[in-house]
């Protein structure tokens, strides 16, 4: 397969496939014009590294993952320290989130939004 089929097969953009490439998650065999060959194995790489993109797993956790996946030996322990670390990741980030949001929506319930100058909103944005 080359790059553009490989794309279609994985929803990748063929840039971040080349990207993977940089980085060293995948090595695809070369032709002999030079151009990219990309086998079955590389496929299921590729779709394994989107899935664990998709779930906002970072470039070196999904290096860690493709390496234990890779590795018939692999302690499912190890596997599943890093998914706990991601999750735990995830709801900090959520909770950050919605702090954000609640005071967010405070702001905005106190502001009149009508023709005078004075607004909470930027009165907040000032403080020190």
């Amino acid at each position: 397969m080359n790059i553009s089929q490989i794309a279609d097969k994985t929803g990748l953009p063929p840039k971040t496939i080349r990207y993977y490439e940089e980085i060293g998650l995948i090595t695809p065999d070369r032709g002999a014009n030079g151009y990219r060959v990309f086998t079955d194995s590389h496929l299921h790489k590729l779709a394994f590294l989107g899935r664990a993109r998709t779930l906002g797993f970072s470039i070196e956790d999904c290096r860690t993952l493709l390496a234990l996946y890779e590795d018939d030996t692999r302690a499912s322990a190890d596997v599943k320290a890093i998914a706990r670390q991601h999750l735990k990741q995830i709801k900090e980030k959520i909770a950050q989130l919605q702090s954000m949001a609640d005071t967010l929506g405070h702001l905005i319930k106190c502001c009149a939004g009508d023709n005078r100058p004075d607004c909470p909103i930027l009165n907040d944005l000032a403080r020190h």
